[in-house]
C-alpha cells in the first residue's frame, strides 16, 4: 500500500473524479486545509481518509499529510482533477529502479499540457524561471517542479522541511539535493482543473507561489 497525500482547499467539484481513478494498492489521504465547502464529507463518502490541517498554506497541509501517511513510500499530488492518479505507479517505478541502484531518490511528474487553459502562460513562465534559478542552485536538471512526486516518507521527513506556504515544493527538492539524493522526471499529463484555481489560474496566486518559492531559495542557500 502507498499512502497519496492530496492538499485540499475547496475542492468538492474535482475529488470524485480524483478520488475515482486512484489505483489499485494506492489509499487517498485528502488534506482538508480548512475548505469552506463539503470536500471534507465528499472526500470520505468516495473512500478517502480525511487529514484535518487547520493551519493555512499549502505546506502546512503537505507536511500534515506527510506526517499521517503510515506507509514506506508515499506520494503527493494536486487535489484539483489537473493530475491523473492512474499514472503514480509509473513514478513508483521509476523511485524503485533508483532506489535498486543504490541511489536516495524523488521522482517529480513532468507537466505536461494536454488541453487548452491546462497551464496558463504566466504560470509556465515563472515555473521556468524558478526551475532555472533551482537547478543553478542545486545542481539540478529539471524543467519543472511538479506537484506529483514520489519519495519514502522517513527521508522526507529527515529533511526537516519549515516552509509552510507555496515555497514547500521548492523546499522538498533543494534540500533533498543537498543530502545527495537523485532528482529525476518523468512525464505526466497535466489537464485543465476542475473548478476555480487558487494558484497558477491567476496572476495573483503565481505571483505569490513565486515570492515564496524565491524567499525558500535565499533561505536554504544561507
Amino acid at each position: 500500500m502507498i499512502d497519496v497525500v492530496l492538499p485540499c482547499l475547496d475542492e468538492a467539484e474535482a475529488l470524485p473524479w480524483v478520488l475515482n481513478r486512484m489505483p489499485e494498492g494506492f489509499r487517498a489521504l485528502v488534506v482538508d486545509n480548512a475548505s469552506t465547502d463539503d470536500s471534507a464529507s465528499v472526500a470520505a463518502a468516495h473512500g478517502a481518509r480525511v487529514v484535518p490541517a487547520p493551519q493555512r498554506g499549502f505546506g502546512a497541509a503537505c507536511h500534515a499529510g506527510l506526517r499521517a501517511a503510515e506507509t514506506e513510500i508515499v506520494c503527493v499530488m494536486d487535489a484539483d482533477a489537473s493530475l491523473d492518479p492512474a499514472e503514480l505507479p509509473r513514478l513508483v517505478a521509476r523511485l524503485h529502479a533508483l532506489e535498486a541502484a543504490g541511489h536516495r531518490a524523488l521522482v517529480l511528474g513532468r507537466r505536461r499540457p494536454t488541453g487548452p487553459g491546462a497551464w496558463p502562460p504566466h504560470a509556465r513562465l515563472g515555473n521556468a524561471v524558478l526551475a532555472r534559478s533551482l537547478n543553478r542552485r542545486a545542481g539540478t536538471r529539471l524543467r519543472d517542479l511538479g506537484p506529483m512526486r514520489a519519495a519514502r516518507r522517513d527521508g522526507l521527513l529527515d529533511l526537516g522541511l519549515r516552509d509552510r506556504r507555496f515555497g514547500y515544493p521548492l523546499e522538498m527538492v533543494l534540500r533533498a539535493a543537498g543530502a545527495g539524493w537523485r532528482i529525476e522526471e518523468t512525464d505526466v499529463a497535466y489537464r485543465p482543473r476542475t473548478g476555480s484555481s487558487k494558484v497558477t489560474g491567476t496572476l495573483g496566486g503565481t505571483a505569490r507561489a513565486v515570492r515564496d518559492m524565491r524567499r525558500v531559495l535565499a533561505e536554504v542557500a544561507r
